[in-house]
C-alpha cells in the first residue's frame, strides 16, 4: 500500500515481527528501539499563578482533538496550575478516555488534572502523536479509581514504547500528524461555519413567535402565513416505537435493508455507520410490507435524541427503527421538503420541547403532537423555495460531515499502522 505521494510503503508480517511499523515512510529501514517512556518526556511540575499567563482547563479542548474551542489568549486569574512552554505537551490524567490532549504553541498554565510533558532525545510533535496511538493509550487507562479515574504515573513512566532510532522518521511522522490535525479543523471550521448559516437562516426565513410572516422572504411573496394543526398538513404516518426484530421472534442480520432509528437519523442526513442495523428479506417483509418507506418522507426522532430530523433519501427500502416515526405530507397543502425544515425551525422546535415529557432523556408522543400548531406558508412555491434553499445547505453540510468523518477515520488507520 502506498499514499498519493509515494511516502510510505507497507510492510510483511516477517518485517512488524522485527519490530517495524506496517506502515512507514520510504528511506527507513531500522528496526524500532523499545524505550522506557520516563526516558521520552520530563514531566513538568513547575507551578505558577501568573496571571499575565493564559489557563488552560479541561473545558477548553475538544475532546480526542487536541485544539481549543475558544480563544484563551486573554484567560487571566490568579489561580495556581502547571507552566507550559511552547511544544510542550499537555495529557489529561483524569478520566484518560476523555483524550483531552494538546500540544501548546503558546506559555500559558495548565489547571487541573493535566500531566505536562517535555520531550527529551524524541521529537515533541512525535511524542504527541504517541500518546494519541493505541499502545499508549491502553497503559494510560490502565486506572485507579471508579468514579474518578486517573492514569497511574508509575505505569505510564515504566512502560516500554517502540520509537524510530532516527529523529528524522520521528519528525516525519509528527509532521505527518500535524498536518492530518489541521486538515481535520479546517474542515470541522467550515462545517461549524455552514451550521451557524443554517442557524441564521432559520431565525429569518421562519416567523417568530406569535408573528405572521417571516423577516426574511423570496421576492414576490407577500400574503401571511397561516396557523394551523400539525397533524392537518399529514397525509400518513408510520410509528413503530418501541418495537424490536426480537418482539417478532426475529433478529438483525450483519446486511441487508438498513433501519433508521434515533441512533443514525440526524439533523439532515442519515449516517449508517452510527450503530447500524439490518434487516433480511424476512424481518423487511414482515415489518415493512404495505408500510414501505419512500424517498423524501420525513424521518422525525422522538426521542434520546427528540428532535432530529432527516428524510428517506431513496426508494432502496428501509427499515423503520426504534425511536422514529415517519411521516408524508399531503400534497395540496405542505410539501416533504418543507416539513423537514419546518420541524426545525425555532418556534416549532420550542413548542415540541414544551410538548415532550420525561427526565433527561425528553420524548414527545403522537398524542401529544396532535397538540402542535404550525406557521406555514399558504403558497406551496414559497414552502418549495424554502425547503429547497435548506436542502440544499443540509446536503453541503452532510457533504462536509462525510469528508471529516473520513479524514478522523484516516488518521486512526495511520495510528494503528505507523505505531507498533
Amino acid at each position: 500500500m502506498t499514499s498519493e505521494n509515494n511516502l510510505y510503503v507497507e510492510k510483511n508480517k516477517a518485517e512488524v515481527s522485527k519490530n517495524v511499523p506496517e506502515l512507514r515512510f520510504q528511506g527507513f529501514i531500522d528496526a524500532w528501539e523499545l524505550r522506557k517512556f520516563s526516558d521520552l518526556v520530563v514531566r513538568l511540575n513547575k507551578a505558577s499563578n501568573n496571571n499575565q499567563l493564559p489557563k488552560v482547563e479541561f473545558e477548553d479542548i475538544i475532546a480526542g482533538e487536541g485544539r481549543l474551542n475558544k480563544d484563551i489568549s486573554h484567560k487571566f486569574d490568579d489561580r495556581k496550575g502547571i507552566l507550559f512552554e511552547p511544544q510542550n505537551i499537555l495529557y489529561g490524567k483524569l478520566r484518560p478516555y476523555l483524550k483531552n490532549w494538546l500540544i501548546a504553541d503558546f506559555k500559558g498554565i495548565a489547571l487541573g488534572d493535566f500531566w505536562v510533558f517535555k520531550a527529551i532525545k524524541s521529537e515533541p510533535k512525535f511524542i504527541y502523536s504517541l500518546i494519541q496511538a493505541n499502545n499508549y493509550q491502553r497503559v494510560a487507562n490502565d486506572t485507579s479509581g471508579t468514579k474518578m479515574p486517573r492514569s497511574d504515573w508509575k505505569k505510564v513512566s515504566s512502560s516500554y514504547f517502540s520509537i524510530p532510532q532516527s529523529t528524522e522518521e520521528q519528525e516525519k511522522i509528527g509532521n505527518l500528524f500535524k498536518q492530518l490535525d489541521n486538515t481535520v479543523t479546517l474542515h470541522q471550521r467550515k462545517l461549524d461555519k455552514l451550521k451557524r448559516i443554517k442557524q441564521v437562516y432559520l431565525q429569518l426565513l421562519f416567523p417568530q413567535n406569535g408573528d405572521k410572516v417571516p423577516r426574511v422572504r423570496f421576492a414576490n411573496f407577500e400574503h401571511e402565513w397561516e396557523l394551523r394543526k400539525f397533524f392537518d398538513s399529514i397525509s400518513s404516518t408510520i410509528d413503530f416505537r418501541g418495537r424490536t426484530p426480537k418482539k417478532l421472534g426475529m433478529d438483525w442480520s450483519e446486511s441487508g435493508y438498513l433501519a433508521l432509528s434515533a441512533l443514525n437519523v440526524k439533523n439532515g442526513y442519515i449516517d449508517p455507520s452510527a450503530d447500524a442495523h439490518y434487516g433480511d428479506d424476512k424481518l423487511y417483509n414482515k415489518w415493512m410490507v404495505g408500510r414501505e418507506l419512500t424517498k423524501g418522507q420525513v424521518l422525525f426522532t422522538t426521542e434520546a435524541p427528540m428532535g432530529n430530523v432527516a428524510q428517506v433519501p431513496d426508494d432502496k427500502g428501509y427499515i423503520l427503527s426504534q425511536r422514529t416515526v415517519a411521516f408524508e405530507t399531503k400534497e395540496d397543502m405542505m410539501t416533504n421538503d418543507f416539513l423537514a425544515i419546518l420541524l426545525k425551525s425555532p418556534v416549532v422546535f420550542n413548542n415540541l420541547s414544551a410538548l415532550s415529557s420525561g427526565g433527561t432523556a425528553k420524548g414527545v408522543s403522537q398524542k401529544s403532537l396532535k397538540g402542535l400548531s404550525v406557521t406555514v406558508p399558504l403558497d406551496i412555491d414559497e414552502q418549495q423555495k424554502i425547503g429547497s434553499l435548506f436542502k440544499q445547505l443540509n446536503n453541503t453540510i452532510a457533504l462536509h460531515q462525510s469528508k471529516l468523518d473520513k479524514l478522523k477515520s484516516i488518521k486512526q488507520a495511520f495510528l494503528q499502522k505507523i505505531f507498533i
